[in-house]
């Protein structure tokens, strides 16, 4: 058995070295991790896809810590939400879910994202330095979640903090307290919504039916809960990355510059080359299970790299190279199978949206810091910049 090679010091800054290492030995690998517990990473494409829909790995987070003594106190709205539950309940939530989050109420969204992405970007200078990350990867996402779930907007700054706290890496107490911060947050608007009922997404969730079959209160709160933090933190990374990317890449940069209708076929190859989410969320074995020839006896953690899946050059030549004409469709930075992120559409347009109005408007933009100087966020699920200082012109 290995050490965990996301537990390098380098690792945050860059992670693909240390993946391509450990795949060249093999795509799956047992590894100890910062906490002892031995687990197993899955770091090649294939490996990873078969993972990803493997109904032996469970992803019921209630079952397996049962049985470890964890004092961990996140609240249950947090911790046990629809990525930690296995079909049937998986299931039926999701079915419920899908009838209130559609692509049609995506489509709806897209004048309202492109208003807020001018607002926003009419704040910034005229020359000067330009923080990206803090300037518009944060809040347009937050605004648009918010807006589509029906949180005020003299609340949005409390849920985007807490968001961000419940990736505080290396923090427990600072996550726990943020899930309960977040979950009492939920429950209050939920009871609110029932007082007074509007037309979000929210809203239609607590009207959501399926037959005599409805969401409990505790199903929405956790509900609720995931959609407002997975709805803007993949957003958030996704866009840092695909800018810093394209900065990186001259060349790239000038053809979506001069052909903006193309942004919308280059986004599967930016989120291949640096993925918004690094390990997808927790699984393990609820028997043994024989991945990549490594045999991973029963009860223990897989943990599925999607970062360093979409680079393996099993499945995709040249993977540290960006290649705007790469067919990419079927990177894996949204996962796969049942528990693909149902927000994948949203993420994309956002994206689409925000990057064709920045190119527009600043079409000299340029990184304000040598790359090295770039400051990651300190966490391994995700993928992304704490900031990205710009040259506006």
């Amino acid at each position: 058995m290995t050490d965990d090679p996301t537990q390098e010091p380098r690792f945050l800054q860059n992670p693909c070295p240390a993946y391509a290492a450990t795949r060249s030995i093999s795509p799956v690998r047992p590894v100890h991790g910062s906490g002892g517990r031995p687990s197993y990473l899955v770091t090649g494409y294939a490996e990873a896809r078969e993972a990803l829909g493997d109904a032996r790995l469970s992803k019921d987070t209630a079952v397996f810590f049962a049985g470890t003594g964890s004092r961990r106190r996140l609240h249950p709205a947090v911790a046990h939400t629809m990525l930690a539950c296995d079909p049937p309940h998986h299931t039926r939530l999701r079915k419920l879910v899908t009838k209130a989050f559609t692509t049609g109420a995506v489509a709806r969204l897209r004048p309202f994202i492109a208003h807020v992405t001018d607002e926003l970007l009419d704040q910034w200078p005229a020359d000067g330095t330009f923080d990206f990350v803090a300037g518009l990867a944060v809040p347009l996402p937050v605004v648009v979640i918010c807006e589509l779930l029906g949180v005020p907007g003299a609340d949005r700054r409390d849920v985007q903090r807490w968001s961000a706290q419940l990736f505080a890496a290396g923090e427990p107490d600072v996550i726990d307290t943020a899930s309960h911060a977040m979950a009492d947050y939920m429950t209050g608007l939920v009871a609110t919504k029932r007082r007074d009922p509007g037309s979000s997404l929210l809203d239609r969730l607590i009207a959501a039916r399926d037959g005599d079959d409805h969401l409990s209160e505790a199903e929405l709160v956790s509900l609720a809960v995931l959609l407002l933090v997975a709805g803007h933190e993949t957003t958030t990374n996704a866009l840092g990355n695909a800018l810093l990317a394209l900065l990186r890449h001259p060349a790239a940069l000038d053809r979506l510059r001069r052909k903006p209708d193309d942004i919308s076929a280059a986004l599967d190859e930016l989120l291949r080359y640096e993925s918004a989410v690094s390990t997808a969320t927790f699984r393990f074995t609820t028997e043994a299970v024989t991945l990549g020839g490594t045999e991973i006896p029963v009860g223990v953690p897989v943990l599925v790299a999607l970062g360093a899946a979409n680079r393996d050059p099993a499945r995709f030549p040249e993977p540290d190279r960006l290649d705007l004409d790469r067919n990419a469709t079927a990177h894996l930075a949204f996962g796969h199978g049942i528990h693909r992120c149902v927000g994948a559409p949203l993420a994309k347009a956002e994206a689409e949206i925000a990057l064709r109005a920045l190119l527009t408007r600043f079409p000299g933009i340029r990184l304000g810091v040598p790359v090295d100087r770039l400051e990651w966020r300190h966490t391994r699920l995700v993928r992304g910049l704490a900031s990205l200082p710009v040259l506006a012109r």
